[in-house]
C-alpha cells in the first residue's frame, strides 16, 4: 500500500508539472556549479565545526560515523514523513494550483478593463483641455467686448447732447440749479469735443455745431448773470457786499468763461475791477473826509515842545483854548494806550452818528478807524478775488491793486500831508504801533496785499516822529533857566512833561522793542539831566540844589516807575536819587551836626593812618555838652525841614530816617573813640548821652512819619 501511494503522489507530481511550464533556474542549478558547491561545503564544514552541539560530540569523544549514519537515518525518517504529508495534501495543493489560475484569469480582465478606463481617462483629459481653452478664448473675447463696450458707452454719453441739456442751457434760469448742473455738463461736452478733434474722430462732426450754439447761449446768459450782479454794487446806498456774495455763488461761471471765452471773461473782470475801484474809492473818499471833521479841535503845534516856558504864548496850553477834558493831552498818555489793546478791533466810528452825539475823537483814534475799515474791506476784496477769479500770488496781488490802488493812494496821500504837519509825538508813535498790529492781523488773515501801504504810511510816521523828538531835544538843549522867572525846589513842568511823555513812549515801545526808540529817548534823557542841573544852578544854596535835584529825580523815578515795568531810564535816576539824596543827608545833618561829624571823620582818618588823635580836653567838652543840649532840637528842626522840602510824602519819609539812621551811625561812631587815647581818660565821658536813648527819640519820629 506504500507503493501504491507512492505512485499516487508521483501520478499527482506528474500532473503538476504537466500544468507548471519547466522552470529555468539560472544560477540556481546546482549541477552545473560543482566548484562553487565544494567551496560552499568547505564553509559549511568549518561552520559545524564551530558548532556547540558538534564540539560537544567531538568534546565526548563520540564515534562521527556512527553519528553521521545516525542523523541519515533520522533525514530518511523525516523525509519519509515528509513524502507522506506531501502525499496527504496533493489534492489541495491542485485545487489550490486551480483557484491561482482562476484568480489569474480574473486578473487578466481586470487588467483589461482598467486599461480601457485608462483609455477612456486619457480622452477625456484630452476633452477637458480642450474645453478649458475654448472657455480661456470666449473669456478673452468677453473682457474684449466689455471693454469696448465701456469705451463705446463712455464715448456716447460723453459725445450726445440730450434735450434735457438743450432746454436746461436754453430756458432754465440761470440761478437754477438745472442750469448749474448742465453747464458743468456741457463743459465736460466741449473738453471732450476738443479732445477728439485732435484725434479726428467722425462723430464729433454730428454734434459740433449744435455744442458751439449752446456754448454761445451759455456764455451769452451767464456774462449777462453777472453784469446784473455787478450793476448792482452801483446802485445809491446799497451794500455791495450783498450782490458779491451772490457772484461767490456763481464762481463757476468766471471759471466757465475763463474756459470757453476768454474775451467775456476779461470783459467781466475789467467791469468788476472798474465798478470795484469807484466804490471804494468814493467810499474811502467820503469817510476820511468826515472822519477828519471829528477831530479834537486843539491838536499839537509846532510851538508845543518840552523846552517852551508856561509863560509864552501857546496854544495848546493857552485859557482861551478847550480844557483838557475835550482833548488829549501831548505829553501825557493817559488812556490813549487802549486803541492798541481793548480799542484796536472795536467797531469804526460812525461819522453820523459821532456827529449827532458830538463826540470828538484824538487822531490815532480816528486813525485806528480808518485802518481798520480798510483792513477789513482789503482783506475781504482779496480773499475774493482770489476765490471768484481763481488767481494766486503775483496776479492776485496786481488785480487786488487794480482795485484798491486809487484808494490806497488817497490815503497815502492823506497821511502825508497830515503828518508833515503833525506835533504829537504821542499820537505819531502810537499811529506805528497801530500800523504793527494790523500788519499782524492781516498775516493771520493770509493776506499780503496791505503789506506795501504799511510800509509806506512808516515811511511817512518814523521820519515825522524823529523830527519832533529832535524839536523837543533843541526846545530843552535851548532852554534857558535865567528867562523861566521864579522858580522853586518842587519838581519842575519841563520835567515833568519828560517823565510822562518818556513813560508813554516806553510804555508804547514795550509792546514791541526798538532800538531807535531807546537811541532817541537816551538823547533826550541826556538833556533833561543837563537841564535840571541848569536850573539847580539858579539856587544860590547847595542845601536849596539838592532838594531841587532829588524832587524832579524822585518825580521822573516814580512816573517811570509806575507807568512802565523795566525802563533803562529808571535805573539811570535811581543812581542820581541816591547819590544827591545822600550829599543832602550830610548837608541837613551839617547845621546841627556838623562839628561832631567833622571830628568823627577827621579822627577816624588818624586812626586809620595809624597817627594819635590830636584833639584838646576843651574841643571834646563843647562837642559831648553841645550835642547833649541840643540834639533833641536839632532833630526836630530835621523833621520839619524835609517835611516841608519834600512833594513827594513816601520819599520824604524815606529821606527823613535815612538821614536819622545817618547822625545814630555818626553818634556810635563818636562814642567809639572814647575808648582810644588820649579821649578814654577825659572825665567828659560820662557826659555822653547813651546811644539808645537817641534811637528811641529816631523811632518816635519813624511814627510820626
Amino acid at each position: 500500500s506504500h507503493r501504491t501511494k507512492m505512485a499516487e503522489a508521483l501520478d499527482a507530481t506528474e500532473a503538476i508539472d504537466e500544468e507548471i511550464p519547466e522552470l529555468n533556474l539560472g544560477v540556481l542549478d546546482l549541477t552545473s556549479q560543482d566548484d562553487y558547491i565544494l567551496d560552499e561545503a568547505a564553509g559549511h564544514i568549518r561552520e559545524n565545526l564551530e558548532d556547540e552541539l558538534v564540539q560537544e560530540a567531538l568534546q565526548k569523544g563520540v564515534d562521527l560515523r556512527q553519528y553521521s549514519r545516525q542523523i541519515e537515518a533520522d533525514l530518511r525518517e523525516v523525509e519519509n514523513q515528509s513524502i507522506e504529508d506531501y502525499i496527504k495534501e496533493s489534492q489541495h495543493i491542485a485545487r489550490l494550483h486551480r483557484q491561482i489560475q482562476s484568480c489569474d484569469t480574473i486578473l487578466e480582465r481586470m487588467e483589461q478593463m482598467l486599461s480601457s478606463f485608462q483609455a477612456d481617462l486619457g480622452s477625456i483629459s484630452s476633452e477637458i483641455q480642450t474645453l478649458q481653452e475654448q472657455s480661456w478664448s470666449m473669456n478673452v473675447k468677453l473682457k474684449n467686448r466689455q471693454a469696448v463696450r465701456g469705451e463705446l458707452s463712455q464715448f456716447v454719453d460723453d459725445i450726445v447732447v440730450t434735450e434735457g441739456m438743450v432746454k436746461h442751457i436754453l430756458d432754465t434760469p440761470t440761478s437754477e440749479q438745472q442750469f448749474m448742473e448742465q453747464l458743468h455738463e456741457l463743459d465736460h461736452k466741449l473738453n471732450f469735443a476738443k479732445l477728439q478733434q485732435f484725434k479726428d474722430t467722425a462723430a464729433i462732426a454730428d454734434v459740433k455745431d449744435v455744442l458751439e450754439r449752446l456754448k454761445i447761449k451759455a456764455v451769452t446768459k451767464v456774462r449777462d448773470s453777472l453784469m446784473a450782479l455787478i450793476a448792482q454794487f452801483r446802485k445809491p446806498m446799497a451794500n455791495y457786499h450783498v450782490p458779491q456774495n451772490s457772484m461767490l455763488k456763481f464762481r463757476y461761471f468766471n471759471e466757465f468763461l475763463m474756459a470757453h471765452h476768454r474775451p467775456t471773461a476779461a470783459e467781466l473782470k475789467d467791469e468788476y475791477v472798474d465798478t470795484m475801484s469807484k466804490i471804494l474809492y468814493s467810499y474811502f473818499k467820503t469817510y476820511q473826509s468826515r472822519l477828519m471833521k471829528l477831530q479834537y479841535e486843539v491838536v499839537a503845534e509846532k510851538d508845543d515842545l518840552m523846552g517852551i516856558e508856561d509863560t509864552a504864548k501857546r496854544g495848546f496850553f493857552s485859557s482861551s483854548k478847550p480844557s483838557l477834558k475835550s482833548r488829549s493831552t501831548i505829553f501825557t498818555l493817559g488812556d490813549r494806550a487802549c486803541v492798541l489793546t481793548t480799542e484796536l478791533e472795536d467797531p469804526v466810528i460812525v461819522p453820523h452818528a459821532a456827529a449827532k452825539s458830538l463826540k470828538k475823537f484824538s487822531f490815532e483814534s480816528l486813525y485806528r478807524s480808518l485802518n481798520y475799515t480798510l483792513l477789513d474791506n482789503a482783506c475781504r476784496e482779496y480773499l475774493f478775488v482770489v476765490d471768484f477769479f481763481a488767481v494766486s500770488g503775483d496776479d492776485a496781488l496786481a488785480l487786488f491793486n487794480a482795485i484798491f490802488g486809487r484808494t490806497l493812494q488817497i490815503l497815502q496821500k492823506h497821511m502825508e500831508s497830515y503828518v508833515c504837519t503833525c506835533y504829537d509825538a504821542i499820537g505819531v508813535f502810537l499811529c506805528i504801533h497801530i500800523n504793527d498790529r494790523f500788519r499782524k492781523i492781516v498775516h493771520r488773515r493770509s493776506v499780503p496785499a496791505l503789506d506795501r501801504y504799511f510800509e509806506k504810511i512808516d515811511s511817512l510816521l518814523w521820519p515825522q516822529f524823529d523830527r519832533i523828538l529832535d524839536l523837543n531835544v533843541v526846545s530843552i538843549r535851548d532852554c534857558d533857566p535865567s528867562k523861566l522867572g521864579n522858580i522853586d525846589v518842587m519838581p519842575h513842568y519841563i520835567t515833568r512833561r519828560y517823565a510822562e511823555f518818556s513813560a508813554a513812549i516806553v510804555g508804547i515801545n514795550e509792546a514791541n522793542p526798538d532800538d531807535r526808540v531807546q537811541r532817541a529817548l537816551a538823547v533826550l534823557q541826556a538833556e533833561v539831566e543837563n537841564f535840571i542841573l541848569r536850573m539847580a544852578a539858579e539856587f544860590p544854596q547847595r542845601k536849596e540844589q539838592l532838594i531841587f535835584l532829588i524832587n524832579n529825580y524822585d518825580m521822573m523815578l516814580s512816573v517811570l516807575t509806575e507807568r512802565t515795568t523795566d525802563a533803562k531810564e529808571t535805573e539811570s535816576f535811581q543812581q542820581l536819587l541816591n547819590a544827591r539824596t545822600q550829599e543832602f543827608v550830610e548837608e541837613v545833618l551839617s547845621p546841627g551836626f556838623g562839628g561832631m561829624i567833622a571830628f568823627v571823620k577827621d579822627a577816624e582818618s588818624a586812626l586809620e593812618h595809624s597817627r594819635p588823635i590830636r584833639v584838646s580836653q576843651h574841643d571834646v567838652e563843647l562837642l559831648v555838652r553841645g550835642f547833649s543840649a541840643d540834639w533833641k532840637k536839632s532833630i526836630d528842626d530835621i523833621d520839619h525841614e524835609v517835611m516841608r522840602s519834600f512833594s513827594n510824602f513816601k520819599n520824604g519819609t524815606a529821606i527823613l530816617q535815612g538821614t536819622l539812621m545817618q547822625l545814630v551811625q555818626y553818634y556810635h561812631r563818636f562814642s567809639k573813640l572814647f575808648s582810644h587815647s588820649p579821649m578814654r581818660s577825659m572825665s567828659v565821658r560820662s557826659d555822653l548821652i547813651n546811644i539808645h536813648h537817641v534811637m528811641v527819640e529816631v523811632k518816635k519820629h519813624k511814627t510820626a512819619f
